[in-house]
């Protein structure tokens, strides 16, 4: 039985894993795709081995030709630079966007039916580039930040509560950055506020840590940036989309008068299904959330103006 077609632009840490996550699932066949000659050919060629190891029934090739996009039902944008330590997000901005720019027009040439799913940084700016260059509507371009931030917080508020992180549920909303809005009211352990199980102030650190993720595992490796933890979160909102699951997960997508904000792309619960974004979920924030929220938006509003995309 044939598999659907996921294309992977970028072979680097996170596109080699994340082709890795998709044929362990025997999710996907897959296709890697980079400038670097002999890259994602090399990693296909392991890929393979490793799959004839374990059993897994999928296809991994590698390509230097944007024209093996072609048939793709997904592309998943990852090329570009990683931050150095002491980069933000942010000091991206102009090198991965011509990147982007250009994969999104090969997108567009060779696989114009396909949804498209953002991982480079600045995400959410990136996400916007790609729903411009592409012409795609908003169901069929978004980005992965959400999933990846929700984990993080998990990840530190199990810990720190020595519980199981199965039964720990997190709420990260807003831009994929300094600004990332954590809902204290829509963090749990199995129903029960993290705010009854420790003190604000424990709470907030936990947040600010949250924020900091990505920076933190920057400054540990000091040469590139978190890998696992971002194509597993890629992972999951692939197959909600191949397997057509309607999963309600945070991601970077196009809000049009959702939260008092338009035409700006920041992360919220959306239900992913075989469509794309099948319907983006409005929660009823406090004030201080909210006003949070609309604040990161502003910031991405900001840098997307930097690209004179708006």
């Amino acid at each position: 039985m044939s598999k659907p077609k996921v294309a992977v632009v970028g072979a680097g840490q996170v596109g080699g894993s994340t082709a890795q996550s998709l044929i362990q699932k025997e999710l996907a066949d897959v296709v890697l795709i980079d400038v670097v000659p002999g890259l994602p050919q090399g990693k296909a060629l392991d890929l393979s081995q490793a799959a004839a190891v374990e059993g897994w029934d999928c296809k991994v090739t590698g390509s230097n030709d944007y024209k093996d996009l072609a048939g793709a039902a997904i592309v998943v944008v990852t090329a570009g630079i990683a931050r150095k330590p002491g980069m933000s997000r942010d000091d991206l901005l102009n090198t991965n966007a011509k990147i982007v720019g250009e994969a999104c027009e090969s997108i567009v040439k060779h696989a114009p039916g396909a949804i498209v799913v953002v991982v480079t940084n600045p995400l959410d700016v990136m996400t916007a580039l790609a729903h411009k260059v592409t012409g795609f509507g908003d169901q069929r371009v978004f980005g992965m930040a959400g999933v990846l931030d929700q984990g993080r917080m998990r990840c530190f508020l199990a810990e720190a509560l020595g519980v199981s992180v199965k039964d720990v549920v997190t709420l990260v909303l807003g831009s994929h950055g300094d600004s990332m809005v954590p809902v204290a009211s829509g963090c749990n352990v199995a129903g029960v506020s993290v705010l009854d199980l420790m003190p604000r102030d424990r709470y907030e650190k936990i947040a600010q840590r949250t924020r900091d993720g990505g920076a933190e595992i920057v400054q540990l490796l000091k040469q590139g940036s978190a890998f696992y933890a971002p194509a597993a979160s890629i992972v999951q909102m692939v197959a909600s989309v191949l397997r057509d699951e309607g999963r309600v997960l945070p991601c970077c997508v196009r809000l049009n008068g959702q939260y008092g904000l338009r035409d700006v792309f920041i992360g919220v619960p959306a239900k992913l299904g075989a469509r794309g974004v099948e319907q983006i979920i409005e929660l009823h924030l406090s004030n201080d959330d909210l006003a949070a929220l609309q604040k990161s938006a502003a910031h991405v509003k900001e840098q997307v103006s930097k690209l004179a995309l708006s």
